[in-house]
């Protein structure tokens, strides 16, 4: 369907001067396409019409700028844009030319916008599209056919094209207008409802501030609820009834609570009163108080001169009350367990045992800052600020660090210490020193021993003095390396601790004998939240653990001048235990060492003694090689850290004629039988200090008899090699074949057992 203007042209309703002023008018209207103005039949060449420049006027309300002709816009022109304006807005298809135009040189868009319906314009522009892809049609026909008569048809159908293209710019800029409007209308919506939002906000948070506001008033606390005032009964039967009016307060809880205020402010003017004169009695007191400290410190260095002067008395008599005096005054910043032993240490050394020193040892001044209260001045609040000022600055410790720091801390012992020396008969010492971990609860001891004599080094004695198992087992089971406290697992839980065993080098051994010597017990069955020292405790456990201390000491002594001798070969036997043997004995030591558990438990001949319990990593172990002849008797010895209450433990190896043990000799069996079943028969003289020794000559002993009366094999030739020279009564009894290596003195033979 064609535009109307288009319509109206081809249907010829229009003259033919008409349509060309309408033709020569079109590059006057707003966006449209160049259009030549000629008479009716003339032709023009498509070229000469496409160099020609369009012409635009502006149709905005403002007249266009530019060169014009000789005057404004004609009469003829203007008339016809306002007939295709007419055709635009009355879409009808009916031209309706009125004879008299309105004299109308500019129009507003933006109004005539508010005029149309954008529904009818849709259409129009689908009307004009369709209409001009006919006549683009009808061109492109005409154009092929080539005849020359089309040429004025051609024209013709261009000037309707060209109408229908300012018909579609024209709706364009309406479309352009209509989006502005509807962007403008938008942007005013969406402004208010912004203002309304605010407005919004602004009441709510209004509504959140009187709502704040609320509750603090609701949780508002007067200061007289902080008051303790007396109860309602004794303040009507205490309280006047000018303060009390029961009258009126009985019903009204504001009068109540202002008349029991009075009451408060009544009693406490008399408290006032009462404490300016007891502040006044007060000062009397200091005041006698006072007299009486002058004359006590002129009396002080009075008694100080006296106590000088009795020194030499105190020491021709050995009463050294002055020395003591000091110690019982440190003694007093003693932590409960130190001071317990110190007390009961100085007590049973005074009664039973003069050799034993007791003294103490470390800061006094530490000790007293450690009970001392915390300082609540004000210096401290103000230096608050610069402290947290300087932690900030400083980098905050790593996590590893702040454990170590733990762990110090945890493992932090008391800055006193309290020594016990045992002197014994040869002027020999044994230094104790006992500390106490204040948050573990428990107490450590480390070891020392002086000698009065330098002593002869021996390699093989080097862990019989050692601070680290010197006390080892002192008591039964007693190894030192685990904490008594089961509470301590959870302490040690919280900082990373494993055991205490890493730290008793630097600490000390927590034995359970010296837990009990500061009146500390950790019952396992019953375990308790705190343990006190107990005094009788301590008493009853002292008198044997000091006897086992100096037993302890004077047989390492022993065993360590022993093992001199025997690292050179030499078993010393003393004149006391010389019956035991023979006078003359062929089979001699000739090598002696000291060797790691490790190695110990390697050896294929010592599985039974470790099945059964008897070596343990916190004993000794030695080897001892015995030779005669070609026959080598190899000796694994486990020395009991209890030795010689506990006797050492044998393992034989003898290498002759094959290896030769236990489990394929029975007479291996029975002569370590010899020397563990029967080594009461080699303790020898009190204590048995010498059963070591005696052990080892009995072994040269046993191995002699066990050489001599080996048959001879009558394959070899020449003479035996052991000829036998100890006096036996039978070689050989029963079906094992056991030999005689009892020996029986004075008679000098020897027997089966």
């Amino acid at each position: 369907m064609a535009g109307p203007l288009g319509s109206a042209c081809s249907s010829g309703s229009l003259s033919l001067p008409l349509r060309a002023g309408l033709c020569c008018s079109v590059t006057s209207l707003p966006g449209g396409a160049e259009a030549r103005a000629r008479p009716a039949g003339s032709t023009m060449s498509s070229e000469s019409s496409k160099k020609r420049k369009p012409k635009v006027i502006r149709t905005d309300g403002v007249p266009a700028e530019g060169k014009r002709g000789k005057g404004d816009t004609d009469q003829e022109t203007q008339t016809l844009l306002w007939r295709v304006s007419t055709k635009l807005e009355d879409p009808s298809g009916i031209c309706m030319v009125p004879s008299n135009p309105p004299d109308v040189r500019y129009y507003s868009e933006e109004s005539e916008v508010d005029l149309r319906d954008p529904i009818k314009d849709y259409e129009l522009y689908r009307e004009t599209c369709q209409e001009l892809q006919r006549l683009m049609a009808e061109i492109q026909e005409l154009k092929s056919r080539g005849i020359k008569e089309n040429a004025s048809e051609i024209d013709e159908r261009r000037v309707q094209s060209c109408v229908h293209f300012m018909t579609l710019k024209k709706l364009n800029r309406l479309a352009h207008i209509r989006l502005k409007k509807g962007r403008d209308q938008t942007h005013e919506a969406k402004q208010k409802v912004d203002a309304y939002h605010l407005q919004l906000q602004n009441l709510l948070y209004e509504v959140m501030h009187l709502q704040k506001e609320i509750t603090k008033c609701l949780e508002f606390k007067s200061k007289h609820e902080e008051i303790e005032l007396v109860s309602l009964e004794e303040f009507y039967k205490e309280a006047p009834p000018e303060i009390s009016r029961p009258a009126i307060t009985l019903n009204e809880p504001h009068q109540q609570t202002l008349a029991r205020l009075d009451w408060e402010l009544e009693q406490r003017k008399r408290l006032a009163e009462k404490y300016k004169e007891c502040l006044t009695s007060k000062e009397k007191i200091l005041k006698e108080i006072e007299v009486k400290k002058e004359y006590l410190s002129s009396l002080q260095p009075r008694l100080n001169s006296i106590m000088q002067a009795s020194l030499p008395v105190q020491e021709y008599l050995f009463m050294p009350f002055d020395q003591a005096h000091k110690q019982y005054e440190t003694a007093r910043h003693l932590p409960p367990p130190l001071y317990v032993l110190f007390v009961q240490a100085s007590a049973y050394g005074q009664a039973c045992d003069k050799k034993l020193v007791v003294a103490i040892e470390g800061s006094v001044e530490e000790a007293k800052a450690l009970y001392k209260p915390p300082e609540d001045s004000q210096d401290d609040e103000s230096d608050s600020d610069a402290e947290e000022e300087q932690t900030t600055k400083r980098r905050r410790p790593t996590l590893g660090v702040q454990l170590d720091d733990k762990r110090k801390e945890m493992l932090k012992r008391h800055p006193l210490s309290v020594t016990l020396d045992l002197k014994c008969k040869d002027e020999n010492v044994l230094h104790l020193t006992f500390y106490y971990l204040m948050n573990l609860n428990v107490m450590t001891v480390k070891a020392k021993v002086t000698t009065a004599v330098e002593m002869t080094t021996a390699i093989s004695a080097g862990d019989l003095l050692s601070p680290d198992s010197l006390l080892n087992c002192l008591y039964p089971g007693d190894h030192g390396r685990k904490t008594p406290n089961p509470a301590n697992q959870f302490q040690f839980d919280k900082v990373g601790i494993l055991t205490l065993s890493d730290y008793v080098t630097e600490l000390g051994h927590p034995y359970v004998w010296v837990q009990k010597l500061g009146g500390l017990h950790f019952p396992k069955d019953q375990p308790q939240h705190t343990v006190a020292a107990d005094n009788s405790l301590s008493a009853s456990h002292m008198e044997l653990t000091v006897k086992l201390l100096r037993s302890r000491l004077q047989s390492r002594l022993a065993l360590h001048k022993q093992f001199a001798s025997l690292e050179h070969g030499v078993v010393p036997v003393s004149s006391e235990c010389q019956q035991l043997f023979p006078t003359k004995i062929v089979s001699r030591l000739v090598k002696w060492t000291a060797i790691p558990y490790e190695d110990y438990a390697e050896l294929p001949y010592t599985k039974d003694v470790i099945e059964a319990g008897l070596a343990e990593d916190t004993h000794l172990y030695y080897m001892a090689l015995i030779e005669r002849g070609t026959a080598k008797l190899q000796a694994a010895v486990v020395l009991n850290p209890g030795y010689s209450t506990l006797p050492p433990v044998f393992s034989l190896c003898l290498n002759w004629k094959g290896e030769r043990n236990s489990s394929n000799d029975d007479n291996i069996r029975a002569m370590e039988s010899e020397v563990n079943v029967y080594y009461k028969e080699l303790w020898g003289p009190k204590p048995g200090y010498q059963l070591l020794t005696n052990q080892l000559q009995r072994l040269c002993m046993v191995l002699d008899v066990y050489l001599e009366t080996e048959p001879h094999d009558p394959s070899v030739e020449g003479p035996k090699e052991f000829p036998q020279e100890k006096m036996c009564l039978r070689l050989v009894r029963g079906p094992l074949r056991l030999k005689p290596f009892k020996f029986n003195y004075p008679q000098g033979f020897f027997s089966h057992r």
